[in-house]
C-alpha cells in the first residue's frame, strides 16, 4: 500500500509531538453553556492552536471535545451515529466499566471529574509552556475565561528534570512512531530502534495496519463546503483528527515502596535495598534509568536507559529476564504471544497507542514515607480507535488473569485489583503474594481531537 502523505497543516500538533521542550501544562475542561457563545469563542481561538508544521519554543495550544460536547455544540445526531460508540458512549456505562476495571474503588461514581455525578465536561483545553509563568500567562488570558462556557476543573502537570514518574522510573520509552511524520530518525538516534506504524492506526482518514483506511465520522450538513470530501461525498468530519483517552491516574508511591521493602528484607529482617530496587525492576520490566531487563537482568545501566532495541521471543521466552507479566511487557508484548512469531507483531501493531501523558503533583521527598499529597499521572493516549486500541490493551492484556500462560494475576503496577505476581526463575519460580493496588482512578473521559478544517466547521454550527 502506497504510503499517505501526511496534512501536517490540517493535523493538531499534539498527534505529531509530545511537546517534549514544553514542560509545563495545563488541562482546562469546560461545560458549554450557551453554543451561540462558544462557536465565537472557537472562532476567536482558531489561530491560537497549534498544528503539525509547528514548532513552537514557547507554548503550543491544542483541543478536543467529548461527544455531549460536540452535540452541544449543534453537531446532529446522524452525524454523531458515524462517530466511534465508544466514543459516543463515553468511559463509564457499567459494562466499559467492567473492561476498564473501572469497579469498586476506582468506579465513576467515586471520580472528582468525568463521573455520572459530576459537571459534564464538554470542551478540553490542553496548554503546554516552556516554564511556569509563560503558562500562568496563557491560562491567565481572556481567551481561556469564554463566554458560553464554564470552566469545570484545572488540572496542571508538568514534566520533571529527570523525565521520571512518581514512581520513579523514566517515563515516556517506546514510543511507536507515525509512518511519514519525519520522527523516525529522531527516535532511532535516541533509542536506536523504532517502530514505525501506518498513520491510520492513530489518524483518522489514513491507511492503518489493516491496510485499510481508518474509520472517519462524516457529515451530510456541509453547505459551506468547508470539511473535505469522503468517497460517498460526504464532509470528511474526522480526517486527521483522533480519538483521544484521558485518564487521572494517583499513583501511591510508598505504599508501592514499602511493600517491596518488605518483601525484599534479609534473613535478618533487615532493608536490603539493592534487593528493594531489583523486586521493583522485575514488576515493572525496567531499571529507574529506563534501561530494560532484558538486555541487562541483574544491574541498572544507565548506558541503556532509552533502550528500545529489543524483542522478546528470542531474548527471553521464559520471562527469566522480564518477568512475563511485568508492566512493560503487558502494554506491548512485542513479539512474545501465541505461536506465530509474524501474527503475534501484527496484532502488537494493531494495538499501539500514542503517548502524550503527564505527571501531576510534587515528587515525593522520602518515597517510602507518605507526605499525604496528591501526586499521579495524567495517562492521555490517542488512537484511531479506542476499542480495538486502549480497550483492548486493558482488557486484555493488563487485567487479563491469563496472560501468556499466567493465572490469577494483573498488571502488578497499573492493574485491577492485583494479588499476586509471578517471578520466572530456574530452578523454582517464585511467586510475590499480598500485592495491592498501587494507583486509583479519580476521572477520565474520551475525548475526539478534530483536525483543523474540522474544527472550522465546528465553530460555523450556529
Amino acid at each position: 500500500m502506497k504510503m499517505d502523505q501526511l496534512e501536517f497543516s490540517d493535523i493538531q500538533g499534539l498527534l505529531l509531538s509530545s511537546y517534549s521542550s514544553l514542560p509545563c501544562a495545563a488541562y482546562l475542561m469546560y461545560e458549554i453553556l450557551d453554543a451561540g457563545a462558544a462557536s465565537e469563542w472557537l472562532q476567536q481561538i482558531l489561530p491560537c492552536i497549534t498544528n503539525g508544521t509547528q514548532r513552537d519554543k514557547v507554548s503550543s495550544f491544542n483541543i478536543a471535545f467529548t461527544a455531549e460536547g460536540l452535540s452541544t455544540l449543534g453537531v446532529d445526531q446522524a452525524t454523531l451515529a458515524t462517530f466511534s460508540f465508544a466514543f459516543a458512549e463515553g468511559m463509564t456505562p457499567e459494562y466499559r466499566s467492567r473492561i476498564l476495571g473501572d469497579t469498586d474503588e476506582n468506579r465513576p461514581a467515586a471520580w472528582t471529574w468525568g463521573g455520572p455525578t459530576t459537571q459534564p465536561i464538554h470542551v478540553l483545553l490542553m496548554l503546554f509552556g516552556r516554564d511556569e509563568s509563560t503558562l500562568a500567562s496563557l491560562v491567565g488570558g481572556p481567551e481561556f475565561a469564554p463566554a458560553g462556557v464554564r470552566l469545570v476543573i484545572k488540572l496542571e502537570a508538568g514534566r520533571h528534570p529527570d523525565q521520571k514518574e512518581h514512581f520513579g522510573y523514566l517515563d515516556g520509552v517506546g514510543q511507536p512512531v507515525i509512518e511519514g511524520s519525519g520522527n523516525k530518525k529522531r527516535q532511532v538516534n535516541r533509542t536506536g530502534h523504532a517502530t514505525e506504524i501506518k498513520p491510520g492506526e492513530f489518524i483518522l482518514g489514513y491507511g492503518n495496519e489493516y491496510g485499510q483506511p481508518s474509520e472517519s465520522p462524516s457529515t451530510r450538513l456541509d453547505s459551506r463546503q468547508v470539511l473535505p470530501k469522503n468517497q460517498r461525498g460526504d464532509g470528511d468530519l474526522g480526517r486527521n483528527g483522533s480519538y483521544l483517552v484521558f485518564r487521572h491516574i494517583q499513583q501511591r508511591v510508598a505504599q508501592f515502596w514499602n511493600y517491596l521493602d518488605n518483601i525484599a528484607r534479609d534473613v535478618n529482617d533487615q532493608p536490603d535495598p539493592v534487593r528493594r530496587e531489583f523486586l521493583g525492576a522485575k514488576l515493572v520490566g525496567r531499571w529507574k534509568s529506563g534501561a530494560p531487563l532484558v538486555r541487562t537482568p541483574n544491574a541498572d545501566d544507565p548506558k541503556l536507559s532509552a533502550a528500545n532495541d529489543f524483542e522478546y521471543r528470542r531474548l527471553d521466552s521464559h520471562g527469566l529476564k522480564c518477568p512475563i507479566g511485568a508492566h512493560i511487557r503487558r502494554a506491548n508484548p512485542r513479539n512474545s504471544l501465541g505461536s506465530d512469531e509474524a501474527e503475534a507483531v501484527k496484532s502488537m501493531r494493531r494495538h499501539r497507542l500514542l503517548r502524550r501523558g503527564r505527571s501531576y503533583g510534587p515528587r515525593q521527598a522520602d518515597p517510602m514515607v507518605d507526605d499525604g499529597k496528591d501526586r499521579g499521572l495524567f495517562f492521555i493516549a490517542l488512537s484511531a480507535d479506542i476499542e480495538r486500541q486502549f480497550e483492548f490493551v486493558q482488557q486484555t492484556w493488563v487485567n487479563n488473569p491469563t496472560f501468556g500462560g499466567l493465572h490469577g494475576e494483573v498488571d502488578p503496577l497499573v492493574g485491577h485489583k492485583p494479588t499476586q505476581f509471578t517471578l520466572q526463575a530456574e530452578p523454582v519460580r517464585r511467586r510475590l503474594l499480598g500485592l495491592s493496588a498501587f494507583v486509583a482512578i479519580r476521572g477520565g473521559a474520551y475525548f475526539f481531537l478534530p483536525g483543523l478544517k474540522a474544527l472550522r466547521y465546528l465553530s460555523s454550527l450556529l
